[in-house]
């Protein structure tokens, strides 16, 4: 099972969610909102550590990917022709891409906005 943590309340996570969503099949893909207690517990138990909820977190195969690494393997495993980003991007090493990610996660509520409530995604979608 591939997992998605993101940040619930993030209008631009909650986005991103919906299109991963829309491009794959939704059974492919399990999504935790950081802020619940399942993902606080899964950050703990892989011993994963970040700045808060600002940072995606993909989960497959007991390995975890955080931040563009993360980004760039979910639309690797989206498939449909969205591979291509994955194979274009990851050649640029993450200390390249990680600031660029740390921009728009710092950026992201004044940008997008936030939500009142956590995003719990709908399967059926």
């Amino acid at each position: 099972m591939q997992i998605v943590l993101f940040d619930g309340y993030c209008n631009l996570c909650s986005s991103t969610v919906k299109f991963i969503l829309r491009k794959s099949s939704s059974a492919r893909f399990c999504f935790i909102p950081l802020q619940s207690e399942t993902g606080k517990y899964l950050m703990k138990r892989l011993g994963i550590v970040t700045n808060g909820n600002d940072s995606v977190v993909y989960v497959k195969d007991n390995y975890y990917f955080i931040r563009s690494d993360a980004i760039l393997h979910i639309l690797k495993d989206i498939g449909k022709g969205w591979q291509i980003f994955y194979y274009c991007l990851i050649i640029v090493p993450s200390f390249v891409r990680d600031p660029i990610y740390n921009l728009v996660a710092r950026l992201r509520y004044r940008l997008w906005g936030k939500r009142e409530t956590c995003l719990l995604p709908d399967k059926k979608k």
